[in-house]
């Protein structure tokens, strides 16, 4: 795959995301985490830092996990290996000081599960 289709894929990806972002009862003061838009409400302050740190493939396997997609399921939608999607997973964890997936799948469904 070239670099300009992927990088075609993950813009409309980030459209979508973005069109989520504006449906009604969207939090009134958002933290942008690249180019993701979450309630401040659900950033907690010991991860603010490190999540606006995050690469933005790193940000969307993240975000995925929050909508409670598998490994797999994030691989086929962003056209990477489940491999990749475990590396950058645990690069987040790493960077974000967590314990584990478990924790990380905590936080991720925290900042973008919705809340309706």
């Amino acid at each position: 795959m070239t670099a300009t289709v992927e990088d075609d894929r993950l813009a409309a990806i980030a459209e979508l995301l973005r069109k989520a972002d504006a449906l009604p009862g969207a939090a009134p003061a958002p933290v942008a985490l690249g180019e993701h838009m979450v309630e401040a409400a659900r950033v907690p302050r010991r991860h603010r830092e490190a999540l606006l740190r995050l690469t933005p493939m790193e940000l969307t396997c993240v975000r995925f996990l929050g909508w409670g997609r598998s490994n797999a399921d994030i691989a086929t939608l962003l056209l990477i290996s489940d491999n990749t999607v475990r590396v950058h997973l645990s690069n987040v964890a790493r960077k974000l000081e967590l314990d584990g997936m478990r924790e990380l799948a905590a936080l991720a469904g925290l900042l973008f599960y919705p809340a309706d």
